[in-house]
């Protein structure tokens, strides 16, 4: 029965992650943390940029509650877990296959597709508004169109 919640409590962790993820992105990184989230929407100049600053302190975040709950692997260690279980999914998805940060692999997945369409039409402005599309994992329906 402990696992059942452990597995639960990440996963409930991953979508409120993605929930958490969208409002940030729309209410502070194109609001009052604009000046840093405005180096992921200029082209690029190397490896980094400082809008990685904020999957640090994510991971940061993470981290430390692993290892406060690592003895007892109660709930601060699960928690963590499904944050950087979210982290890995950003990487993936956001740095690798959308933006290209690496050799991107190919995929014709119509969801993914739509993913990547929409993170596209986000990217659309180079300025902080007007901006669409804030997600990373859930999207518009219009998005996925064959």
């Amino acid at each position: 029965m402990n696992s059942i919640i452990n597995i639960a409590l990440v996963l409930l962790t991953i979508a409120v992650m993605e929930a958490l993820s969208w409002a940030m992105h729309k209410y502070l990184f194109h609001g009052p943390l604009w000046f840093i989230h405005k180096t992921h929407h200029q082209q690029k100049h190397g490896l980094l940029e400082l809008n990685d600053i904020f999957s640090i302190g994510f991971a940061a975040l993470a981290l430390w509650l692993m290892w406060v709950g690592h003895i007892s692997l109660d709930y601060h260690f699960w928690i963590g877990t499904g944050i950087s279980i979210y982290g890995t999914i950003y990487f993936i998805f956001h740095d690798w296959f959308i933006h290209n940060r690496f050799k991107a692999f190919k995929s014709s997945n119509r969801y993914l597709m739509g993913i990547r369409r929409a993170h596209k039409i986000h990217h659309k402005s180079m300025e902080k508004n007007p901006s669409e599309e804030f997600g990373l994992l859930v999207v518009g329906k219009k998005w996925f169109r064959r």
